[in-house]
Parts: C-alpha cells; sequence; structure tokens
C-alpha cells in the first residue's frame, strides 16, 4: 500500500508551501510505475472552505479525522496562528485534531508549520529548524527545542523540520530518497525541474552584496571544472578558461559563487563521490579517483567532514532497501 501523507491545511496557509508535498511525493513512483505515496489534504475543521495568505480560498475535502490515517502528516506555514504564534499553545480546534493522530506517525513542518508541532510538544528536546527571520522568536516561545536557525531542514527521525518555501522542498525531497533511494528521488527532482539535491546543513541565508554587473564571468571554468572532476584541476587551469589572471579569477568566482573555487570543487567532488556512492558498485578506491580525491583515505577526510560519515556508512544507509532512515541526525 502507498505511504499515507495528510496534510494539515490551516487558515492563512501559504499555497505554494501547501502544494509542496502534493508535488513532490505525488510524483514519487517505483520501476512499475505505481506511485509510492497517496497524499490527502485536511482542515481543523469539517470539510470545506480554508483561508490562504493570497485573494483566494481552497476547498479542503478531509476534516481533522484524516489524520488518523497518515503515515506521515505534513504543516505548511501559515500566517494565521493566533496564540499558537502569540502563546506557544494549540487552539482548541488544533488539539482536537491532534488527538486523531496515531502513535509513531512522522511529522514535518515546513517553515512556521513548526510552531505548532512545538506547540504540540512533538519538538520538547530536539532539534528543530524554522524560516531564519522567525527563529529568535521561536525559540524564546520554546525554550526547550534546540533550534538551529543556519540550516535548510534537519531530520530527528520520526519529526523533521524545514526552514521556510523553498527548503521545503528540500525536505520533502529528503524524505523521497531516505524513504526508497536517490533514483526515485532525483527523478522526482527532474521532473520537477529543481536541484536534487541541498544539504540539510547548508546556510538558509547568506547576506552578501550583488555583485556589480559584468561581461565576464566564472561560468565556462565551472563547466569546464565539472566535465573534469576525476583530474586534477589547478586554480590558475581554470582561470585559463576565462582568460583572466588568478586573483582577478579568484575575486570574481567569490562574487558569483560566494565561496573560493578550491572550496567549490571540493564540494562538487563530494556531491560526485555521494552520487557514485548511491548508484555503482564501484569500489570506494575506484569511486574517490572518479570524483577527483586521488585516494580513499582522502575521500574518507572529505565525506567525513561534509556529511559526517566515512563512504561505507553513506553507501550502506542509501543503498539498502532503497534508501533507510537516517532517524536521528542532522541531515548535513
Amino acid at each position: 500500500m502507498p505511504h499515507r501523507v495528510v496534510v494539515l491545511a490551516l487558515d492563512g496557509l501559504l499555497p505554494f508551501e501547501l502544494g509542496i508535498a502534493h508535488r513532490i511525493f505525488g510524483l514519487a513512483k517505483d520501476a512499475a510505475g505505481r506511485h509510492l505515496y497517496e497524499i490527502a489534504t485536511c482542515s481543523v475543521r469539517p470539510p470545506g472552505p480554508v483561508r490562504t495568505d493570497a485573494d483566494f480560498s481552497i476547498d479542503v475535502e478531509h476534516g481533522p479525522e484524516a489524520l488518523a490515517t497518515a503515515d506521515t502528516i505534513v504543516i505548511p506555514a501559515s500566517y494565521e496562528l493566533g496564540r499558537v504564534y502569540d502563546q506557544g499553545v494549540l487552539t482548541e480546534d488544533l488539539k482536537a485534531a491532534f488527538a486523531f493522530v496515531r502513535p509513531g506517525t512522522r511529522m514535518v513542518s515546513i517553515c512556521t508549520g513548526g510552531y505548532v508541532l512545538a506547540a504540540a510538544g512533538y519538538l520538547d528536546g530536539r532539534p528543530a529548524t524554522t524560516h531564519w527571520s522567525a527563529a529568535e522568536h521561536f525559540q524564546r516561545l520554546f525554550p526547550s527545542v534546540r533550534v538551529d536557525a543556519d540550516v535548510l531542514f534537519i531530520d530527528d527521525g520520526d519529526v523533521l523540520t524545514s526552514a521556510g518555501v523553498a527548503a521545503g522542498l528540500d525536505l520533502c525531497l529528503h524524505i523521497v530518497r531516505r524513504d526508497h533511494g536517490s533514483g526515485i528521488a532525483n527523478d522526482v527532482a527532474r521532473r520537477s525541474v529543481v536541484p536534487p539535491h541541498r544539504d540539510g546543513g547548508q546556510a538558509q541565508y547568506v547576506h552578501r552584496p550583488v555583485p556589480e554587473p559584468q561581461l565576464a564571468t566564472t561560468t565556462t571554468a565551472r563547466a569546464w571544472a565539472l566535465a573534469r572532476l576525476h583530474e586534477p584541476i589547478q586554480l590558475r587551469d581554470m582561470a585559463e578558461q576565462e582568460s583572466m589572471s588568478v586573483r582577478t579569477f579568484t575575486r570574481r568566482f567569490r562574487e558569483e559563487a560566494g565561496i573560493s573555487p578550491g572550496q567549490w570543487l571540493a564540494q562538487q567532488r563530494v556531491e560526485r563521490a555521494r552520487h557514485l556512492l548511491e548508484s555503482s558498485d564501484l569500489s570506494i578506491d575506484q569511486v574517490a579517483r572518479d570524483a577527483g580525491f586521488g585516494t580513499a583515505t582522502s575521500l574518507r577526510q572529505h565525506l567525513q567532514a561534509a556529511l559526517g560519515v566515512p563512504p561505507t556508512v553513506y553507501r550502506r544507509t542509501f543503498q539498502a532497501t532503497g534508501g533507510s532512515s537516517t532517524g536521528g541526525s542532522r541531515s548535513g
């Protein structure tokens, strides 16, 4: 039977975030074309209209009793949380709705939907995130929650939280990947025209001025390097692709990518290694060579620094039974 996902639509919801679960989980299919998830939307009231933050409402066909059928519950953001946001306590409607939730149900929040999970007690003593602009208020309201405003999402096993808007896409893709492996998650990402994976530990918000418009960019050098990750690549080689001095190229690269060329290369090689570990049976030594790390020791060091796990553990996690749970650890 497909995994049942129920999305809780609250008044003041953001239509974009409401649609994330339907889009991502709805596209996930097995090799035979069968849907892997069944998605339903419910309200805290009997079926009927739910207000959005836009100039329209949506008509929801299920009441709160649908929560009793859920394997996973997703709570998108709302701008009308009332005393949940102001006082950190559930409304009577939400209390009644959460009474339907079965023990062991996986709970997921997008953006300020985390306020609802925290008010319901699901985040007590746990790590969690929310939109960076709300994180300080969130922490004051729920001091028992270990708030991390510097990540896109946090996977704590049966409770997962994400930052705002696009981070909800990242989290739902992570869940598909965790449930069914990278092949299916990558297919969903391609169909949705979004990156297949952004680390949960990636910063939500980096305050960096937009560089001045310029004719010369570093796009060609990056494309050149991506095609040669398995080869030794020197900074001067990349600079030559743009006919720039090393100094000018490094400055332009930082303006456009936000990191140094060396850091960018290491990130791309880690992503290449992850793909090979997930999708091939190459030995660790071969993966290291193909990703440009040269040796298994170098690959192990870089993967451990980026993800907190060695290559063998990473491969076992994402190849066993099509992608197994990473519960209890922060994604990244």
